[in-house]
C-alpha cells in the first residue's frame, strides 16, 4: 500500500527538519507543496517529482496528494512549520470525512495509508530566538479572516487578554489586511501594560531572518509583513539586557522556590 506523508518541514532551516520527516521525504517519489517550500528543502529534493501549486490552492494540493497516493505513489504533502497548525493536515482529514459522508466521489482515498509527521512551528522558532517566551501558558491566534469570521477572532482576542496568555499571532497582515494587527494590539492593551515585551520575527531561521524587540504599545502593523510572526508576552513576561545580548522570557513561577 502506498503512503501519504503529511508533514511539516519546520520554519525553513534544514537543520530543523525532523529526522522522521527527512526519512519520509527520501522514500517519496512525489512532493506536493507551495513552490517556495520546495526551494527551501534544497539538497533533499534531488530526483523528486515536484507538484507546485500556488498560494490559495490549498484544497487543490490536498486533493492532488490524496490522488497521487491512491495511484500507488509514495507522496509527501509538505507545509512549513507544523502541518497540523494552521496548515494542510486539516484539509486532508476534512476531505476524508466528506468522502465518508458521501459528499465526495473518491472511495480510493480511503485506502491510502496516512502518516502525519510534525514539525517545529514558527512560534517555537521565534521563542527560541529570543530566549524562553513560551515559558508559561500561551495561545495562538490567526488574524486572517478569510476562513474565520472576524467576530470570532475578536472574541478570541478578548479571551486571550482576559486570560493573560502569551500569544503568537499567525497571518498578522497581508497586502489586503493591514488593520487587524493594530486592532489586536488595542484589545490587548485593555488587559496588559503598554510595556509588555513583543517579539517580531521575520523569515524565522531563514537566511533573511530579522528579529525585532519592541513593546505592545509600540507595536505597529507597518513594521510587519506576510513573512512575519508576532509574539506578545503576558503581564509577567520580562525583557532583559546583558551587554549586547537581550532576551525575552516568561516566568513559570519558580521565583517562589528561588
Amino acid at each position: 500500500m502506498s503512503k501519504l506523508f503529511v508533514m511539516g518541514m519546520g520554519p525553513g532551516d534544514l537543520g530543523l527538519v525532523a529526522p522522521n520527516a527527512t526519512k519520509a521525504l527520501a522514500v517519496c517519489s512525489d512532493w506536493v507543496a507551495y513552490g517556495y517550500y520546495l526551494d527551501l528543502l534544497g539538497e533533499l529534493s534531488a530526483g523528486k517529482t515536484f507538484h507546485n501549486l500556488p498560494l490559495g490552492e490549498e484544497i487543490g494540493r490536498a486533493r492532488l496528494a490524496l490522488d497521487l497516493a491512491a495511484q500507488g505513489k509514495n507522496t509527501a504533502l509538505i507545509s512549513s512549520g507544523d502541518i497540523g497548525i494552521y496548515a494542510m493536515a486539516t484539509l486532508v482529514f476534512e476531505l476524508l470525512d466528506m468522502q465518508l459522508q458521501g459528499r465526495e466521489s473518491h472511495p480510493e482515498w480511503l485506502d491510502v495509508d496516512i502518516e502525519v509527521i510534525p514539525g517545529i512551528s514558527a512560534m517555537q522558532a521565534g521563542a527560541s530566538r529570543v530566549g524562553a517566551m513560551l515559558g508559561h501558558d500561551f495561545c495562538t491566534i490567526s488574524l486572517s479572516d478569510l476562513l474565520t469570521p472576524w467576530e470570532t477572532i475578536d472574541k478570541r482576542l478578548h479571551a486571550c487578554g482576559a486570560g493573560d496568555f502569551v500569544v503568537s499571532f499567525y497571518n498578522p497582515v497581508s497586502k489586503k489586511r493591514d488593520w487587524q494587527l493594530n486592532h489586536a494590539r488595542d484589545v490587548l492593551l485593555q488587559y496588559r501594560p503598554a510595556s509588555t515585551p513583543v517579539m517580531i520575527g521575520r523569515q524565522l531561521t531563514r537566511p533573511e531572518e530579522e528579529i525585532t524587540f519592541t513593546t505592545l504599545g509600540e507595536l505597529d502593523a507597518k513594521d510587519v509583513d506576510m513573512f512575519t510572526m508576532v509574539s506578545v508576552g503576558n503581564a509577567d513576561t520580562k525583557h532583559i539586557v546583558n551587554g549586547d545580548k537581550q532576551w525575552i522570557y516568561t516566568p513559570r513561577g519558580y521565583s517562589k522556590k528561588l
